[in-house]
């Protein structure tokens, strides 16, 4: 259970720290001639605080050892063995169970190289290792090494464009007019940020109520009670010592959540990155998979148990020490009920334009959930008496609980399908699936299928039926033309209605309407009808975005405003399987003089995005006249009356100025 947490941290590293600016590493490369044909390249390498690199010579089956090699396309040269590398620091991993090999604070590798290209100015070597702190982040950069072979003579390298790329990342930039317009979002942002941060937070209390009411936790509430009042014999201490109890409760799982604020915090378009990765989503699906068969009873997932006992050894220290150990001790042994629950809300907030911020929220909100009854319950030890005893209730819970994570990670692999185009989990399919599980989950409260324990409850059919009717609810998704409208309930968890096994038109544009998929053919298009023009950041795997598209644009009104008085470009920021044209691909220079590589029209648009609005997140509509002057505040995620309203006042101001 320790590597499959760690692999988890480090997977989730993996995918956003390669997309990311910074680094935790500052490496400077430099070249030293040895004779006419063997030159030294070094790598000074300097490493962050309480960050550790892994050395080329790191064992198998441990954390990832580093590894030099040539840069795509190098010839010319060949490298002499392994770096040579400064001295290094080893200590016993408990995860691997092995001595590991690491550099602390600094590094210097030296990679002799043997040249047979008499022509060569410059080398580039690749640099891919592993750095880690209490989770791990990889590191893979090219660096150039630039020297004279007749005099050995250290080049100063920067990056520079060819004039292509210099032309194609200069037309990214937008000759936008009226600007001040855009100026005004900060606080519309903030705003819609704080009603995320309540949502998700409202989302882990009802996680940490659900967790509350598993058999990990529930019979613990006697137990925990009692010792706080059989120990204390005042009151007040009693009632002090559960309340702190309580508190550190929702300190643990909140501080679960610092290391992703570092990863947060990186790039701008990091938050996208995550959610839209497909081998992440993929990696969520198995992984809440798995998580729903330890629900099912099929195996049981525990942390270490020399956690649990040193945590319970620490918590008979006594004072507020003990009291803090006491509920770790909490944390650990109820893991194998609570950790699918805290799964399915990682993979929920880092898959959200919220990132850690959310990730806290619901991780307070959980802890808060789950502390609350013990603290209530120690201050009126008499209210226990009302208290339904354990019994297999608690199981029926667990199971249930098995049926929700599975339909979870169904949205996962339905993100990594469209992202990657592979049209496998169409609208109907996924309806369907999620309609036979809701089937499933109540012919099992019914007690038709799976393990029985006595007589099935009253309450217990009550709930088989209100699932059997939401089976009953989707069951018409599966239909051409559904008997009823389900995109109230179902729009950002359903995939797209144009994402159909059944023909819905060639465009593929939201419910039917024209768009374009490509900014200059929109604006040319837009030119030659005189209409204004309404950039539509969105993605494939983004909630919001379907949301909008489906509650919002089919209202009559609006759908009316955008098929008339409109051109909609759609640009998909997360189409990253769609590669652009070879002489459309280019290097960009961010701002921070970091390069990235434009090869997907994922890639172009985002980036678009960030480079003329300074924000990453989507939906994102932008109301342009075909000369590009901004017409109103940009809008985001809205109600229909916010969103008519912004649509008529950026057609009154067009009408003004053309």
């Amino acid at each position: 259970m320790k590597k499959l947490i760690t692999l988890i941290l480090f997977f989730i590293g993996f995918v956003t720290f390669s997309q990311t600016d910074d680094a935790p590493l500052e490496v400077n490369p430099t070249v030293k001639k040895v004779s006419d044909t063997e030159y030294d390249l070094i790598f000074e390498i300097s490493i962050a605080e309480d960050w550790h690199l892994y050395s080329q010579y790191n064992p198998e089956d441990a954390s990832l050892p580093m590894t030099i090699s040539p840069a795509e396309g190098e010839t010319g040269y060949t490298l002499v063995g392994k770096a040579t590398e400064s001295e290094t620091e080893s200590e016993f991993s408990e995860i691997w169970g092995k001595d590991e090999i690491f550099f602390m604070d600094e590094a210097t590798l030296i990679q002799r190289i043997t040249v047979q290209d008499s022509t060569l100015t410059k080398i580039t070597l690749n640099l891919d290792a592993q750095v880690c702190k209490e989770y791990c982040l990889p590191f893979d950069e090219d660096f150039t090494f630039g020297f004279s072979l007749k005099g050995g003579e250290v080049v100063q390298t920067t990056t520079e464009l060819d004039d292509r790329s210099k032309s194609l990342s200069e037309s990214l930039k937008l000759d936008l007019k009226n600007e001040v317009m855009l100026r005004s979002e900060a606080s519309e942002e903030t705003d819609e940020k704080n009603s995320s941060l309540l949502n998700i937070f409202l989302l882990g209390f009802v996680g940490g109520l659900l967790a509350f009411l598993t058999p990990c936790v529930f019979p613990m509430i006697p137990l925990t009670v009692s010792f706080f009042t059989k120990k204390n014999e005042k009151k007040v201490q009693s009632s002090g010592n559960a309340i702190l109890y309580g508190l550190f409760i929702v300190l643990i799982y909140g501080l679960l959540s610092l290391p992703f604020h570092f990863l947060d915090s990186l790039d701008p378009e990091i938050l996208n990155n995550i959610s839209t990765n497909i081998w992440l989503n993929i990696f969520f699906f198995v992984v809440l998979v798995f998580f729903a068969g330890s629900f099912f009873g099929l195996y049981e997932l525990t942390l270490p148990a020399s956690w649990t006992n040193k945590a319970d050894s620490a918590s008979g220290i006594g004072g507020v020490l003990g009291i803090f150990f006491m509920a770790l001790t909490l944390a650990i042994v109820s893991f194998s009920c609570t950790g699918p629950i805290l799964g399915s809300l990682l993979a929920g907030s880092l898959s959200s334009d919220g990132g850690a911020m959310l990730l806290t929220a619901g991780m307070v909100g959980f802890g808060l959930a789950l502390a609350l009854p013990f603290a209530v319950f120690a201050n009126f030890p008499k209210w226990m008496a009302k208290m339904p005893r354990s019994g297999s209730w608690l199981n029926t819970v667990k199971v249930t609980l098995g049926f929700l994570e599975l339909a979870l990670a169904f949205k996962f692999l339905s993100n990594a399908d469209l992202v990657g185009h592979w049209n496998i989990l169409k609208r109907e399919v996924f309806i369907g699936i999620w309609a036979l599980l809701a089937l499933l989950m109540a012919l099992y409260l019914f007690g038709f299928i799976g393990k029985k324990y006595g007589k099935v409850s009253m309450f217990r059919v009550l709930i088989g039926l209100m699932i059997l009717g939401v089976a009953g609810y989707l069951a018409p998704g599966v239909l051409q033309k559904p008997t009823w409208d389900q995109s109230k309930l179902l729009s950002g968890f359903a995939p797209p209605k144009f994402h159909s096994i059944y023909k819905q038109g060639d465009n593929q544009c939201p419910l039917n309407l024209d768009c374009f998929k490509d900014i200059d053919e929109g604006i040319a298009y837009a030119k030659q009808v005189n209409k204004p023009v309404i950039l539509d950041f969105t993605g494939w795997a983004c909630v919001n975005c379907r949301k909008m598209e489906e509650n919002i644009w089919s209202q009559p009104d609006v759908y009316k405003i955008l098929s008339n008085e409109f051109v909609i470009i759609s640009l998909y920021v997360d189409d990253h399987q769609r590669m652009l044209p070879k002489d459309e691909q280019f290097d960009y220079i961010k701002p921070n003089g970091k390069l990235k590589r434009i090869r997907t029209y994922g890639d172009k648009w985002a980036t678009l995005q960030t480079a003329n609005f300074k924000i990453a997140s989507q939906p994102f509509y932008v109301a342009l006249s075909p000369d590009l002057e901004v017409l109103n505040t940009p809008e985001q995620y809205t109600d229909k009356e916010s969103y008519e309203k912004w649509l008529n006042t950026s057609v009154d101001r067009f009408k003004e100025i053309k």
